[in-house]
């Protein structure tokens, strides 16, 4: 028996807005249901996964999952929840990112099997040969700008100005979900809570147009316990590429999500059943300190979007910089993983000519590349064992030549327990 999908969000903290008669819709019959993606980068990123998530799970309760990837809407940009006007890209740049996108979503939803596969489809195609006389007879008339301007996402721009060009946007979203109304038999639409309005402008357009019902569900925006944006860091998205974000990194952000936050994302963005989360978050409580939650959350999120060998990766990486890592560890790592653990401690340059001269250890961190203040500092961090070439423990004998050379460039110093300094001989 398929679960009921309005539960399963409705448990998951999933559901914001929804209009009446969409659970009986969806209890009734095989409904079509989509969400829309603009194509802004080439690439996903964390804040997408919400609407990924309430695809994956309309599939999984039986119902058909529609992918909208925007290449006419992405040519504009959605003014919600945005504060100014977004630069318009062009159409290679869009070209190339749904391009990207599409390879993504394939491995989340099930494009091949049963009735109820998921569709990928592409605004463009069906915007592209509507010229602007028939837009304006044909879609333009059925919506009053009183309407359009009733819009939370049209009044919070009143003062900073909004365009035409933005100002049309919910337009093209409301025709995307009448064509799809009409020809993939789509009734429903979801979304973010601030694309309330744009999806119930294309609901007013099906009833308006062709006296059909079409329904809205949206979930809420996910925020960070501190009031932050979700998805972002310091360095900015977190993308779901390794090109872009590293499986590395990837992990260390659902790592180091907060007790109450982890409680949140670990019903969204997991296909967790309630029991297995409510055991989890128990056992969680019993020791916080093990952070289970934490590690719980990122390895599923690791593997779903990466791989378990990432994940495996990812892991031992973390075992370096914060257990017990080995130099066969380090060793084992891929250059951009090694780069990404070690990104934030202090860095120094040198010269392979300088390595190849098998200059001794403490004129080396001292004279050469100033990693502690004196050879009186070198020589007391070695006779209290706290200083380590490549995780390997020295004596003041010790040169450094290029056998200490990690992917031949590379020397990690440690002194104690948390002090890192990365030596790179270029």
């Amino acid at each position: 028996m398929k679960k009921n999908f309005v539960e399963e969000l409705r448990w998951r903290g999933m559901i914001h807005d929804m209009m009446p008669g969409t659970e009986d819709l969806l209890e009734k019959e095989m409904t079509s249901a989509y969400v829309g993606i603009d194509p802004t980068a080439d690439s996903l990123h964390v804040g997408h996964l919400v609407s990924i998530m309430m695809l994956k799970h309309l599939q999984l309760c039986g119902h058909k999952p529609i992918a909208l990837v925007g290449g006419a809407t992405g040519m504009i940009g959605d003014p919600s929840g945005k504060s100014e006007e977004r630069n318009l890209l062009s159409p290679e740049t869009l070209s190339r990112n749904i391009a990207a996108i599409k390879k993504q979503l394939v491995r989340f939803l099930d494009f091949e099997n049963g009735p109820n596969k998921a569709e990928l489809v592409n605004n463009y195609d069906w915007t592209k040969d509507f010229n602007m006389l028939d837009f304006l007879r044909e879609i333009g008339k059925h919506i009053t700008i009183n309407y359009m301007m009733s819009k939370d996402s049209v009044k919070n721009r009143m003062e900073t100005g909004l365009s035409y060009t933005e100002f049309s946007y919910q337009l093209l979203q409301a025709y995307d979900f009448y064509f799809l109304y009409h020809n993939h038999h789509c009734k429903l639409q979801m979304g973010g809570s601030d694309q309330w309005g744009n999806i119930t402008t294309g609901t007013e357009l099906i009833r308006r147009k062709s006296g059909g019902d079409a329904f809205a569900l949206t979930c809420p925006l996910i925020t960070k316990s501190d009031g932050k944006k979700f998805g972002k860091t310091e360095e900015g998205n977190i993308w779901l590429d390794s090109r872009l974000t590293s499986p590395y990194k990837f992990y260390q952000f659902w790592l180091n999500c907060s007790d109450e936050d982890s409680e949140k994302y670990i019903r969204i963005f997991t296909l967790f059943t309630k029991e297995e989360v409510d055991t989890c978050i128990e056992e969680h409580k019993k020791a916080p300190h093990l952070r289970l939650l934490q590690k719980t959350l990122a390895k599923e999120l690791t593997v779903f979007i990466h791989s378990k060998e990432a994940y495996e990766t990812a892991v031992s990486a973390s075992e370096i910089l914060f257990g017990n890592g080995t130099l066969n560890m380090i060793r084992s790592l891929d250059e951009d993983t090694f780069l990404a653990v070690f990104e934030g401690v202090p860095h120094f340059k040198t010269t392979k000519t300088l390595v190849e001269k098998n200059t001794n250890i403490i004129d080396f961190l001292t004279e050469h590349v100033p990693v502690l203040p004196s050879k009186s500092e070198v020589r007391r961090a070695i006779k209290e064992n706290s200083l380590t070439i490549n995780k390997q423990k020295v004596g003041e004998t010790h040169n450094i030549s290029n056998n200490d050379l990690i992917n031949n460039k590379y020397i990690l110093v440690q002194r104690g327990k948390k002090s890192y300094f990365l030596i790179i001989a270029e």
